[in-house]
């Protein structure tokens, strides 16, 4: 049987003009910035001056991601329909694709099947420039460096020692290490440079996690760029570059209205932030989703170690959030593959394979329950190959944890298929929790890293390399020790070996260094082979990507 394309499907269905969406979330015309005619700005204002109180949040997080795919974006916007089928008032709050990712190893991630928000082609090229913002501004402040050092170098930065990166949105290694200001006085100061990939810059990490324009230029402020000859911070406010980054980003900074194939109002704004692809949105988006809606559904990227870790530990503690609900997604295809299957062989029925690879989902679950405190439902996305007796497998090991598992057809169905995970959420949504973090901001780096490993990831013990405790040393020593810690990690293992698939045990992760992103708020602790600019694959999908003489695009998802 053949199945339309995501991109097909979009392309047919019908959209409601921007202004009737905003109508149904209930945003007054007055903080409404139209893009066209499907989609639009809504002033951040809008939070301080209303007076309505707020929806409940609901988390939507996935098992450790593998090549079978689970589904979670697309759960994600399935669930807020589901929602709105059984007459409640909601709104979805996603992350914005980045260009560098879409183009490279798939051509879209804006939800998929009959679970997209629309209008799709827009929301995984250009959209509303807020990307571009978040290139300026953190280019902005690279030419504002080096033109600094070329102009006499009054805050006696060592050229050595500069640690901030210029950024592009595409993914392309060349770029990862260069050399620049050669050729002469002229060309500016020589010296080792390099790019991150827009998404993986700090700048993107300041504008998910800012609360308003006066928290956005304060973060701004406490970026470090580098240091002096005296191994002092050097930050952007030193610089004097705050203002005009800020007047970069104001406009950037109001969230994006679109809709959801059904006409569900829908946030897309932000991205991935702290040099992972965790997929989360910024705070303002979640909190406008929270103000206008009854309930509010949002998602965490990668497995709930990476994604859903962060959002709880470092956005739900920054903004002041507690999840009322969590939603677990996995598929059987790709808890098989934790058990050892191929891809290949994943149609067929395997319940050893399933049973070894079942462990994942059931640790996740256990740290959104037993870690976090938090109410939680597993959601299955079915499959036709799956079998009864491989999904009463999965039933039966979760009821086990106190656990209901729910089958989501929202692929297939859109909200329909999601109306029974819609009714098991709302159920939580009414149970008390009493929401915990993983640790707490008083102990040391080296603390709240091992707390990570041991109570999330399940590991035995870290082993913090010479040059990691050399700069945790340092970090110390700046104040910077009482921040959260963003681990940058695989996203393929809970541990920091992406080969060590399901849930493995007696593991001991090495932090090879850690950096501070201060403007950010917390530290980074690189693991393994992470890097902020990745390159393009042998054959990326830009190669399907065409646009014909109507201006109709082809080979996005």
């Amino acid at each position: 049987m053949a199945y339309l394309s995501d991109i097909e499907i979009a392309q047919s269905t019908p959209m409601q003009l921007i202004t009737e969406i905003a109508k149904v979330a209930g945003v007054d015309d007055a903080y409404l910035e139209q893009y066209g005619k499907y989609k639009a700005k809504v002033d951040y204002n809008l939070l301080k001056n209303s007076d309505r109180g707020n929806g409940k949040l609901i988390l939507v997080t996935a098992i450790t991601p593998t090549p079978a795919g689970e589904g979670k974006t697309t759960t994600t916007i399935g669930l807020a329909d589901g929602l709105k089928k059984i007459g409640k008032n909601v709104v979805v709050a996603l992350r914005e694709p980045s260009l560098g990712p879409v183009f490279g190893v798939k051509g879209g991630a804006a939800g998929g099947g009959y679970a997209q928000v629309v209008p799709m082609e827009d929301i995984n090229l250009h959209f509303t420039g807020d990307f571009h913002a978040i290139g300026a501004a953190n280019n902005l402040l690279a030419a504002m460096l080096d033109n600094h050092i070329y102009q006499g170098n009054q805050l006696n930065i060592d050229p050595r020692r500069i640690t901030w990166k210029r950024c592009v949105d595409m993914n392309d290694r060349q770029l990862r290490f260069v050399t620049d200001g050669l050729g002469g006085r002229v060309n500016g100061v020589p010296r080792e440079d390099g790019y991150d990939i827009t998404v993986a810059s700090e700048i993107m990490a300041v504008f998910c996690l800012a609360s308003s324009i006066t928290d956005l230029k304060e973060r701004l402020s406490r970026i470090v760029v580098g240091y002096t000859y005296e191994e002092k911070p050097v930050t952007a406010g030193d610089l004097g570059a705050v203002g005009a980054m800020a007047a970069l980003l104001k406009d950037a900074l109001k969230p994006n209205l679109v809709q959801t194939l059904e006409g569900t109002p829908a946030f897309v704004h932000g991205g991935p932030f702290a040099n992972i692809a965790h997929g989360c949105n910024s705070v303002i988006a979640t909190k406008m989703a929270m103000k206008l809606g009854d309930y509010a559904v949002t998602e965490a990227g990668f497995g709930a170690d990476l994604g859903a870790e962060k959002f709880l530990d470092i956005k739900c503690r920054m903004a002041g959030l507690n999840p009322d609900a969590v939603v677990m997604v996995a598929t059987v295809r790709a808890l098989k593959m934790h058990g050892g299957m191929a891809k290949t062989e994943l149609g067929q029925e395997n319940l050893p394979a399933l049973e070894a690879g079942i462990p994942n989902l059931l640790r996740h679950v256990s740290n959104i329950k037993d870690v976090y405190k938090l109410p939680c439902v597993v959601a299955v996305n079915r499959f036709p190959t799956d079998t009864d007796a491989e999904i009463n497998l999965v039933i039966e090991k979760c009821k086990a944890l106190g656990v209901n598992v729910v089958l989501s057809t929202v692929w297939a169905e859109g909200g329909k298929g999601g109306m029974a995970l819609a009714e098991e959420v709302v159920r939580l949504c009414e149970q008390p929790n009493d929401f915990s973090f993983s640790y707490e901001l008083e102990g040391t780096i080296e603390e709240k890293i091992e707390a990570i490993v041991r109570r999330v990831y399940r590991g035995d013990a870290v082993n913090f390399t010479p040059a990691a405790k050399k700069e945790i040393a340092k970090l110390t020593s700046l104040g910077y020790d009482k921040m959260p810690v963003c681990m940058a990690k695989t996203q393929y293992s809970f541990s920091d070996d992406m080969t060590k698939l399901g849930a493995p045990e007696g593991f001991t992760v090495t932090v090879r260094n850690v950096k501070v992103s201060a403007g950010a708020g917390f530290i980074v602790a690189l693991t393994g082979d992470i890097m902020t600019m990745p390159g393009l694959p042998k054959s990326p999908a830009a190669l399907r990507i065409d646009v014909d003489e109507d201006g109709k695009i082809s080979g996005l998802f």
